[in-house]
C-alpha cells in the first residue's frame, strides 16, 4: 500500500488533537472509497500507519469513527452555506452564492460530501439524525433570509428553504456525476438563475405589495417585486416579439406613431 500523508506522520509522537485529525483523514479516504459496510478498522489503521490499539484509543468502534467524520462534514456544509449568505446583502447574489456553496462542497477534494449526500448507513438512527439535521440546518439558514426579506410566515419560509436546499444538493451531485460536462461556473449560474426566477417574485417585507400590506398575489418573478434586486428589463429575456424586441413588427405593430 502506498504511504499516505497520514502514515508518513505515524512514526512521530503527536498531540492527541493532531493524531485524531490524522486518523480521521485516513478513515475519510477509506469510507469514501468503500462505504461504511466494506470499510475495515484494520485498513484504516494501516492507512494511517498506526496500530489498531492506537486507533481504538481514539475511537471505540467503526460507528463512532464514522459519526465523527459525519459531524465534521455536516458542520462544514452548514458553515459553507452560512458564509455564502453572509458574503453579500444582494439577494440575487445570495441565491447564486448558495448554489456555489453546494457546488464547492461536492467539488472539494476528498469527496467528503458522499458521507452526507450518499451515505450507505442512512438506516442507522444516529446517522439518520445527523443527515436530517444537516438538511434542516441548511434550510433554516436560508429560510431566515427569506423570512426577513419576503415577510412570509415561518412554515412557508422553511418550506422554501428546504426546496432550495434540495434543488442545490441534487443539482450539484448530478453535475459532478456527469464528469463536469458543464463548467462549474456555468452550472452554478444556470441553476441559480432558475431558482432566482422563482424566489424573486416575492416583494420585500414592509413594502407595498408585501404580506404586511395585504398586497395582491404576484403571478411570477417578472413582476418586479422588491426582492428582485435589479430587474433585467431591456435584456435578452425581453427581446422577443412579445416584448417589443426584434420581430415585434407583426400585424398591428407596423411601427406607426399614432
Amino acid at each position: 500500500m502506498t504511504a499516505t500523508p497520514q502514515a508518513r506522520t505515524a512514526g512521530t509522537r503527536l498531540p492527541k488533537p493532531a493524531r485524531r485529525r490524522q486518523l480521521l483523514g485516513a478513515a475519510r479516504e477509506v469510507f469514501v472509497a468503500q462505504g461504511y459496510h466494506a470499510a475495515a478498522m484494520d485498513e484504516i489503521a494501516e492507512r494511517a500507519g498506526v496500530s489498531k490499539p492506537v486507533l481504538y484509543q481514539h475511537f471505540p468502534g467503526k460507528l463512532e469513527l464514522y459519526l465523527a467524520l459525519l459531524d465534521e462534514s455536516v458542520d462544514a456544509l452548514a458553515a459553507t452555506v452560512r458564509n455564502a449568505l453572509a458574503s453579500t446583502t444582494d439577494n440575487k447574489q445570495r441565491v447564486t452564492a448558495t448554489f456555489t456553496a453546494f457546488f464547492d462542497f461536492v467539488g472539494s477534494t476528498g469527496q467528503a460530501f458522499r458521507l452526507v449526500f450518499e451515505s450507505d448507513l442512512r438506516n442507522e438512527p444516529a446517522v439518520r439524525d445527523r443527515l436530517d439535521r444537516s438538511t434542516r440546518d441548511c434550510a433554516e439558514i436560508i429560510s431566515e433570509i427569506i423570512r426577513e426579506d419576503a415577510g412570509v410566515g415561518d412554515d412557508e419560509a422553511r418550506l422554501l428553504g428546504m426546496g432550495l436546499v434540495g434543488m442545490a444538493q441534487v443539482s450539484a451531485t448530478f453535475w459532478l456525476s456527469t464528469d463536469q460536462m458543464i463548467p462549474k461556473d456555468a452550472a452554478e449560474q444556470l441553476i441559480a438563475r432558475l431558482a432566482w426566477r422563482g424566489i424573486s417574485g416575492w416583494p420585500r417585507a414592509g413594502e407595498y405589495g408585501g404580506p404586511e400590506h395585504d398586497g395582491p398575489e404576484r403571478e411570477g418573478p417578472e413582476r418586479d417585486g422588491p426582492w428582485h434586486d435589479g430587474p433585467e428589463r431591456g435584456g435578452h429575456e425581453h427581446a422577443g416579439p412579445e416584448h417589443g424586441g426584434p420581430g415585434h413588427a407583426g400585424p398591428g405593430h407596423a411601427g406607426s406613431e399614432d
